[in-house]
């Protein structure tokens, strides 16, 4: 008889504990965890300063990438990098290159790795920005200040700004 009571004893405290747990479950399960909108903006941006890349070859590229998908740019970039397609360089006095309609150009590896890092950091913008189908809008490359090298020389650098928008929102400005 004094076994069955202190089993049952034990088995209402056991009970007891797990009724316990049970309700310390529910309170943890009520937390609610809030998630901060971010408002969708309209322009991706992305700079690149003071690039040790020379200004004259990063303005042909940057009328390049113009006009295209952060996607298509670096693609088209890469092409450069790998001697599959050359930069038109029209005004400059260049040698001919193999392509329709191509009268001059170059393939300006160091500026297009350059521009390249900065077409992928506009594109991850535009996809925190909340930018369904981003187009680069604006891509501009100005000189910026030389240091002087070894032996009174100066050396390249320019400044390359990028700017991404919406391709549906442009059409409808345009009408």
């Amino acid at each position: 008889m004094v076994d069955e009571k202190k089993t049952t004893k034990v088995e209402e405290k056991k009970e007891e504990k797990v009724e316990e747990v049970k309700k310390v479950e529910k309170k943890e399960v009520k937390k609610v965890v809030k998630v901060k909108e971010i408002p969708k903006k309209d322009v991706a941006i992305a700079n690149g300063f003071s690039l040790k890349i020379s200004p004259k070859q990063s303005k042909f590229v940057c009328r390049v990438i113009r006009g295209k998908t952060p996607e298509a740019a670096v693609a088209r970039l890469q092409a450069v990098i790998d001697e599959k397609r050359p930069v038109p360089m029209a005004g400059l006095e260049v040698g001919h290159k193999k392509g329709k309609g191509l009268a001059g150009g170059k393939f300006p590896k160091n500026a297009c790795k350059g521009i390249m890092e900065i077409v992928k950091q506009a594109g991850a913008n535009a996809v925190v920005a909340g930018i369904e189908s981003p187009v680069i809008t604006i891509a501009r490359s100005d000189r910026a200040s030389a240091p002087y090298r070894r032996a009174g020389r100066k050396a390249k650098r320019c400044h390359i700004y990028i700017e991404v928008r919406d391709k549906a929102k442009l059409l409808e400005k345009k009408k």
